[in-house]
């Protein structure tokens, strides 16, 4: 039979409010009684009720993290970072997937606020100024997601979507395909941006297409479509399309990287089980969701709206899926004969 807090209580030789308090307010309770109170419960093997603790600290011990696609690996991360912050702060963690939807993402943190005590919101697709309404009510912090104001742990997109760009033209490439993600993503628009820059800098032409939801069967769709405009390369959004990718082109028997060569952002770890194994741009996804939660224990322990942002490098990590374009293999074939 489970011990009650009278017995605790008993053992320590205190009331059994006294008790309540040890656990749910310790700066309430001396330090001297709440050292008998927990040598108590550890010998009786007592665990108090985190229910009942709530209600006496007004706190549920409880973090939501809201995704927009379980499905993406991106997100499976992400989440084993911030489940193993929280463990460590002694909070359990909620997990919603809003399905890309923003106004399912919108009532999903109106009443996931009402059983946490605040949100990691990653990569919203909601509206700027609806987050910002919501962050005026709620304890929110935002992963990959920048929000004027609120605390944000962002990922180097753009340094990201440079590496990719400086890699294709330094193997030789003139001419290559952006397979977009979904419209309101806001690591989309500066991957996109990051390509752009570094496009118009290295004089090489991009040519976009979609947008498209950051699903395998859109990288089909995408790089059948980009096929026809000539390109040496496809970068797709993310890991998941440039799966798609690869599986038409040995659909359709184009040599990767022969005759084309592909790119992914996210390293999810099926990057490297494709054949061949894709060249991607890898993100710190567990240390994100780590940092994230860090800055909402933060946030909850001060109850101070913390305007600072944490940006974490990317990292261009190639493998086989990239090469130097098949003009340019045959201009190197014809001057080493």
């Amino acid at each position: 039979m489970a011990t009650t807090i009278h017995q605790v209580a008993r053992e320590a030789r205190v009331s059994m409010s006294t008790v309540s308090r040890a656990f749910g307010a310790p700066d309430l309770v001396n330090a001297e009684t709440r050292r008998r109170v927990l040598e108590a419960a550890e010998r009786l093997r007592y665990h108090p009720n985190r229910a009942a603790r709530g209600l006496i600290t007004g706190k549920t011990g409880n973090i939501g993290v809201i995704v927009p696609d379980l499905e993406n690996a991106f997100f499976h991360g992400v989440l084993k970072g911030a489940q193993a912050r929280s463990r460590e702060a002694d909070y359990w963690v909620f997990l919603a997937d809003s399905d890309e939807d923003p106004r399912a993402e919108h009532e999903l943190i109106m009443q996931m606020s009402k059983q946490v005590d605040g949100i990691v919101l990653c990569s919203s697709r909601m509206t700027t100024a609806l987050l910002e309404q919501a962050a005026a009510e709620t304890s929110l912090v935002f992963l990959n997601r920048k929000v004027p104001g609120s605390p944000s742990v962002l990922l180097d997109s753009v340094g990201g979507g440079r590496q990719v760009v400086d890699h294709l033209a330094e193997l030789g490439h003139r001419r290559f395909a952006y397979l977009d993600g979904p419209r309101n993503s806001w690591s989309n628009r500066e991957r996109r941006r990051g390509l752009r820059l570094a496009a118009k800098k290295r004089g090489l032409e991009i040519v976009e297409f979609g947008p498209y939801p950051p699903h395998f069967e859109s990288g089909i769709a995408g790089v059948d479509a980009a096929l026809e405009h000539d390109v040496s390369a496809v970068v797709a959004y993310n890991d998941l399309m440039a799966l798609g990718v690869l599986s038409r082109l040995a659909e359709r028997r184009v040599p990767v990287p022969g005759r084309c060569s592909v790119v992914g952002f996210d390293d999810v770890p099926m990057a490297t089980m494709t054949t061949p194994p894709l060249t991607t741009v890898a993100v710190p996804k567990e240390r994100s969701g780590r940092v994230a939660v860090d800055m909402l224990l933060g946030l909850l322990e001060t109850g101070d709206e913390p305007t600072d942002r944490v940006e974490l490098p990317t990292q261009l990590v190639v493998r086989s899926s990239t090469g130097p374009p098949h003009r340019a293999r045959s201009r190197r074939t014809s001057r080493t004969a």
